[in-house]
């Protein structure tokens, strides 16, 4: 059995209402609050879309430096071959007619393309190491025999075994010597 609710014949009041005259202070802070929160938010999807805009830039920025870099690399590996396809015309040249040739001119064939190819290499930056006569420096050189009762002073090289080279101010290849441990 239901039993019959009161039903309340005058407004209950409660402390915290007042008359609807207009907004309480609280709902127009609360409103300005929810305003502020929706302009944060707003900032930070435009703050959060400008970043991934910005990241895709960078991204595409460092695949345009990555290509050209690789077009660049390109380039000079096909300007150096170009100059190596001249050496190698000249070698071939020589074989197809070594066998009219007699040994000095075969020398002499031998020399042309030797000089072709040390300029082509200079061109490039590659330098010999200067090797004969000069202190050892193990920078650029790598001793492997001391020479003993030498009349050169000790640490200067007295033969090249083989021949080093410097790229710029980097040695590529540092030049096989001979070292003079001087007069013992």
């Amino acid at each position: 059995m239901e039993e019959p609710q009161e039903k309340p014949t005058e407004q209950q009041s409660t402390p915290n209402t007042q008359p609807m005259n207009g907004p309480t202070p609280e709902a127009a802070r609360i409103a300005e609050l929810e305003a502020q929160l929706a302009q944060a938010r707003q900032e930070a999807a435009d703050n959060w879309n400008k970043y991934l805009r910005e990241r895709a830039d960078v991204d595409n920025i460092r695949k345009r430096q990555e290509r050209l870099l690789g077009d660049r690399v390109l380039h000079q590996k096909k300007a150096l071959f170009h100059k190596l396809l001249g050496v190698m015309d000249n070698v071939e040249r020589a074989l197809v007619f070594q066998d009219t040739m007699d040994r000095a001119q075969l020398q002499q064939t031998l020399r042309m393309v030797h000089w072709q190819m040390s300029e082509v290499m200079r061109s490039e930056g590659l330098n010999p190491v200067p090797t004969v006569g000069e202190n050892f420096n193990p920078y650029v050189h790598e001793a492997i025999e001391a020479v003993e009762n030498s009349d050169k002073p000790e640490g200067t090289i007295v033969e090249e075994v083989l021949k080093g080279y410097t790229l710029g101010d980097e040695t590529l290849r540092p030049a096989r010597v001979k070292v003079s441990m001087g007069n013992k």
